[in-house]
């Protein structure tokens, strides 16, 4: 029985010691897996990105292609155009001047309506100082 103790002591040095062996190697492992997936992650988003890239690289040349190989109007409609541009800057400037003018309009309004609030206050205040005058003046005659 005490062969069999000192046989089990002895074996369980080398039990734990493989236990904490396989413990390390599975956290190793899955530390490792780990990097592994977030290396493939970056990988794929440099990818999108790339293609992204493309993308927009055709659009734009695409676009320039599509400008240079614009059909040029016919005259009538060039004329049109010009005028419709003439006609928009027009109204564009008629526009600012009457947003002008409103603000303006509205800025007078405002004051009028301030002034008409300060008038009854001043009203307000004359009949005040008016009744304190005449208490006062009671006050003294008696």
């Amino acid at each position: 029985m005490a062969d069999i103790a000192t046989q089990i002591s002895q074996n369980i040095i080398p039990i734990i010691m493989g236990i904490v062996a396989a413990v390390v190697i599975i956290i190793i492992v899955t530390q490792w897996k780990k990097v592994r997936e977030s290396q493939n992650n970056v990988a794929l988003v440099e990818k999108q990105i790339e293609l992204k890239k493309i993308s927009l690289v055709e659009k734009d040349i695409e676009s320039k292609r599509l400008l240079e190989n614009a059909l040029p109007l016919p005259k009538e409609q060039q004329e049109r155009l010009a005028s419709i541009r003439r006609d928009t800057a027009e109204i564009m400037n008629n526009v600012g001047f009457l947003h002008g003018e409103l603000n303006e309009r509205m800025a007078r309004l405002e004051a009028r309506a301030e002034y008409g609030k300060l008038q009854k206050l001043m009203k307000d205040l004359e009949n005040k100082e008016n009744e304190i005058n005449k208490k006062i003046e009671g006050k003294r005659r008696k």
